[in-house]
């Protein structure tokens, strides 16, 4: 019995060893089979070591702190490491603060990448900085097999590449041609509004552009030759000088090859005349001055001079290059010495262009006809735009199903420096878009597809950018109200033109939100969709809505605001701003009185208040009313500022005091009134802001 209790206890601190040591030295071992040979047969778990007793007195060592109630090192250190978990005690609730998104860096998707016809993939590889073997798959995946890394590739199929990487394209396309021919030059009249620009390419032609636009002045962007009389032609394009439309003038100057500057002579330099000297240094485009209106009497082209001069225009009559003519629109007058600054310019120049090969145009203007559906006037750089090609226009692509100058006569093709109308494109394009010409209906379908994602990509991550520099809005500024607009105008240059003018009327007060645009009369879908946002729509040079539609949008409360002439359609949106704008408030001064003399009342029971000191004063300015502030001036300091707790005159209760009349007063908290002091009602006025509008045209917000 004596040795079963042994062997048990040897058991329970072989266990107790095996987990306070991995490994028992070697001399405990020896030892412990010297005293007990009786346990050899015993051993630990562990496989590398083997312990065959323990000391007895070691165990009886043990046995003894148990029984007194003694702890051994280890087991105070594991003290408190495990706590009992307390249960019925909620998990205490925090109010969400979600993360602060970061600001996103310049990605490489702004990265534009340079292609033209025949780059091999080595090549496109080096510009966009992708590998090889990337391009290859892309390429797999858009329908192309390239056996060698150094074929050549087309350049539309260069172009869906860059695309799938997620970069900017920009078509480098070669001059060289079998066939190179001398071209017209491509003209564009600038200046300011009113100078005189379409009145003197009336005179050119023999018309009468004037009368046929709304207001006398040009709104849309107008491209038709003139045969000189010398026998020669010349392009002209006609941009609008009101400042709305400074992405017209911008557009005409990136086509055209001379700027025509036209400045009235009675008037002189003005805003969009120097814009328009902005817009042509920016485009690297000769300038030929022409000053009109020189039949007035108020005329001074010396002073105009003087001013272009000014400008840092290097005019001929002082050594410099530009051309100076000195014309009249009315009296026709000068148009023979324009023709020849023009034809001497254009000489000097030596413009050719290729004529065989695919064409190469550019938008001027598209708009939407009822009967023929898309047109695009364009003006072709290079090559020969011919009836029945297949042709990519910014993200449309269409069939060409005819051509038409701009008298209207049908023509099978157009040559350079020819601005003609195209039919068959399958949706209005952006003025500003490049015309490319494509193999097959395929191809185009193809290119148009990834155009329009990549132009979805870039749209959605301007909005993110733009949301996320404005997370952090500060706390007194107030936030924005927002004025959702429908923009419908008759051609898609001058939808942009009006989308750009409204969004100058933006303000600390209010946003304005342009939901959707498009070309063509207001239409009841147009209705429905202001009735969803809350718009207002804005109708531009189009014809006037149905009656049902009419009777719709009242109905639904929709304004719509219907105009012709820029200038009145500014001045209608900007007073509807400032009527939605929610405005803020101001503390002004609404009276002023002097104290004349201080009452006191004392002896007041506790439940009626401690002892009060009364004002008594006389109104000086404007009206006192008790439900305002007061503000105390003593010496032109501010003193003290607080609430009327009571207003009396005559020992009555009143609310107001006018001026003139003398009243007893008494502001909370405060009882060191003093003869003389000065004694301000203040009230909380709602300021909205100012529409304010200049003569050179622009129009801003005040707030």
């Amino acid at each position: 019995m004596a040795w079963r209790q042994i062997l048990k206890r040897s058991a329970n601190a072989r266990v107790v060893a095996s987990k306070s040591l991995k490994y028992a030295p070697s001399s405990i071992t020896t030892s412990a089979e010297s005293s007990c040979s009786c346990l050899q047969g015993l051993r630990y778990h562990d496989v590398s070591m083997k312990v065959s007793l323990i000391r007895p007195e070691l165990l009886a060592r043990r046995r003894d702190e148990d029984s007194f109630g003694l702890k051994t090192a280890r087991r105070e250190s594991n003290k408190g490491k495990f706590r009992k978990r307390e249960i019925g005690k909620p998990p205490v609730e925090a109010a969400y603060v979600p993360p602060k998104p970061k600001k996103t860096i310049k990605s490489s998707q702004d990265k534009t990448v340079d292609i033209f016809e025949g780059m091999a993939v080595v090549e496109l590889a080096k510009q966009s900085g992708a590998s090889i073997t990337t391009l290859q798959d892309i390429l797999v995946n858009v329908g192309e097999k390239v056996d060698s890394e150094f074929e050549p590739l087309s350049i539309d199929v260069a172009e869906l590449v860059v695309m799938e990487l997620g970069f900017n394209v920009r078509r480098i396309h070669s001059s060289e041609g079998t066939e190179i021919l001398p071209r017209p030059p491509v003209v564009t009249v600038m200046g300011h509004v009113d100078h005189g620009k379409t009145s003197l390419l009336d005179a050119l032609r023999q018309t009468s552009l004037v009368a046929k636009e709304a207001g006398g002045i040009t709104q849309h962007m107008g491209a038709f030759v003139v045969g000189m009389s010398t026998g020669a032609s010349i392009t002209f394009l006609d941009t609008p000088g009101h400042a709305a439309f400074s992405a017209m003038r911008k557009r005409g100057a990136a086509v055209t090859d001379i700027v025509v500057l036209v400045v009235a002579a009675d008037d002189g330099v003005m805003p969009q005349t120097l814009e328009a000297i902005a817009h042509a240094n920016a485009a690297n485009v000769p300038i030929v001055v022409a000053i009109n209106k020189c039949d007035k009497p108020a005329a001074d082209p010396e002073r105009v001079k003087n001013q272009l001069g000014a400008e840092g225009l290097e005019l001929e009559d002082w050594g410099g290059k530009v051309q100076v003519v000195e014309v009249s629109a009315v009296k026709k007058t000068g148009l023979d010495d324009l023709e020849v600054a023009l034809l001497l310019q254009a000489e000097m120049m030596n413009l050719k262009a290729r004529v065989d090969g695919p064409a190469q145009a550019y938008v001027v203007e598209a708009r939407l006809d009822k009967g023929r559906g898309p047109l695009t006037t364009a003006i072709v750089k290079a090559g020969t735009l011919v009836c029945g090609q297949h042709v990519v226009v910014g993200h449309e692509w269409g069939r060409i199903r005819a051509i038409r100058d701009m008298v209207g006569k049908s023509t099978d093709k157009a040559r350079p420096a020819m601005p003609v109308e195209i039919e068959g494109l399958k949706g209005l394009p952006m003025a500003g878009d490049d015309i490319i010409v494509v193999d097959s209906e395929e191809r185009a379908r193809m290119l148009s597809s990834g155009r329009k994602k990549k132009f979805e990509k870039d749209r959605v991550r301007k909005i993110n950018e733009e949301r996320t520099e404005n997370l952090e809005p500060s706390e007194d500024v107030p936030k924005r109200a927002e004025m959702p607009v429908i923009v419908k105008a008759d051609v898609q240059g001058t939808v942009q033109a009006v989308t750009d003018a409204l969004k100058t009327l933006n303000s600390p007060q209010l946003f304005v939100n342009v939901v959707h645009v498009g070309v063509g009369s207001v239409t009841q879908s147009d209705v429905d969709l202001a009735q969803a946002c809350g718009a207002c729509i804005v109708g531009f040079n189009v014809k006037s809505p149905p009656t049902s539609v009419s009777q719709a949008a009242t109905q639904a409360g929709i304004k719509i605001l219907m105009h012709s002439i820029i200038y009145h359609l500014l001045d209608d949106f900007g007073n509807l701003v400032v009527d939605k704008a929610p405005g803020t408030f101001e503390t002004q001064v609404a009276g002023e009185a002097e104290v004349l003399n201080i009452f006191e009342l004392k002896g007041r029971s506790k439940a009626k208040g401690d002892d009060v000191k009364i004002a008594g004063c006389r109104v000086i300015d404007g009206c006192f009313t008790r439900s305002s502030t007061m503000r105390l001036l003593r010496s032109g300091e501010v003193v003290f500022e607080g609430s009327c707790i009571s207003l009396k005159r005559e020992k009555q209760d009143v609310d107001t005091v006018a001026k003139g009349n003398e009243c007893g007063l008494v502001i909370r908290d405060w009882h060191d009134f003093q003869v003389g002091d000065i004694i301000q009602c203040l009230e909380q006025v709602l300021v909205k802001p100012k529409f304010i509008s200049s003569e050179s045209g622009t129009v801003r917000i005040e707030c």
